[in-house]
């Protein structure tokens, strides 16, 4: 081949592997150990391996890239995305935002694959039979629990009172979901018709302003509220504190790897934000300057 067109050919594939280059743009799913954060408008990826400032971001989202997908009032309902889980196999995150929706995001083409107005949302997680339950912090028309099918967007099926709603898990062994509010922890079961939540019973948490919860393992769950973490064993119905960060002030996101002791966690800061992701085990600050965090999930 002439040197002329060899170097063509060198071009031409520099070319196509420009989308595939830089902040691995090009994720389809998430790998186990990296960081989901989110803030303002956005969500990002983070691999903590490879960096302690934004050089660790390898997937970015804003919601621009996808708000002409769904209506166009949607774009005045995710200014302060608040949850970031990572779900269906680490392929999609489920995100919240307190400025009023919730929609569920492919990773790979950045894709809305559903949508709902949730007045100041707070947290969210997928239940079998492609449910979506989102708990709705302190709003008029919030301060809720809210039920909706992944098909139908924009239209719940099943509505609790729930004053300043922070937290939702789902726990699939037990086929349960934990619901933390301002002062209390509930569970609830799926009805038989599967379309239905029945409230099981309601704990108080040691303390107020309920605002994390997070799965530790079938029988635990981590609750942070506004001046203390503890642990929450399912099957003795008891908390315990936390000792790494029990008497730790306002708390917004934390997760705990217990079988290496891993802990990673957001706390506010600047205001009710922060721009540090904490880990300990070992101990690391990653600092994202350009982004208002609010919480971060560790993907399983």
């Amino acid at each position: 081949m002439k040197p002329g067109r060899i170097i063509d050919t060198l071009v031409l594939w520099i070319i196509l592997a420009i989308p595939f280059l830089g902040n691995g743009q090009q994720l389809t799913q998430i790998q186990k150990g990296y960081w989901v954060a989110c803030g303002d408008d956005k969500v990002l990826i983070i691999n903590p391996a490879i960096g302690s400032d934004s050089s660790a971001v390898v997937w970015k989202w804003q919601f621009g890239e996808s708000a002409n997908q769904i209506p166009k009032e949607y774009s005045n309902y995710f200014k302060s995305i608040d949850e970031c889980k990572p779900v269906f196999s680490n392929k999609k995150i489920l995100i919240t935002s307190s400025t009023g929706a919730t929609c569920l995001l492919n990773i790979a083409d950045k894709k809305i694959e559903f949508y709902a107005k949730t007045p100041m949302a707070h947290s969210a997680d997928i239940l079998p039979r492609k449910l979506v339950a989102v708990a709705n912090s302190t709003h008029p028309k919030g301060n809720s629990l809210e039920l909706y099918q992944l098909d139908q967007p924009e239209k719940p099926i099943y509505k609790d009172t729930l004053y300043s709603g922070h937290g939702v898990v789902w726990n699939n062994r037990l086929q349960q979901l934990f619901v933390l509010g301002y002062d209390d922890l509930r569970t609830y079961k799926l009805t038989d018709a599967k379309k239905s939540l029945t409230l099981v019973n309601t704990i108080k948490i040691p303390g107020q302003g309920g605002h994390d919860l997070s799965r530790i393992d079938d029988n635990r769950l981590l609750v942070s509220f506004t001046d203390g973490v503890v642990i929450f064993s399912i099957k003795e119905r008891k908390f315990d504190p936390f000792s790494p960060l029990a008497d730790a002030h306002h708390i917004k996101s934390i997760n705990w790897n217990a079988k290496i002791n891993r802990l990673v966690y957001t706390k506010a800061e600047e205001s009710w934000w922060t721009y540090n992701i904490y880990a300990t085990n070992p101990n690391q600050k990653v600092y994202i300057p350009t982004l208002k965090l609010y919480k971060v999930r560790v993907c399983d």
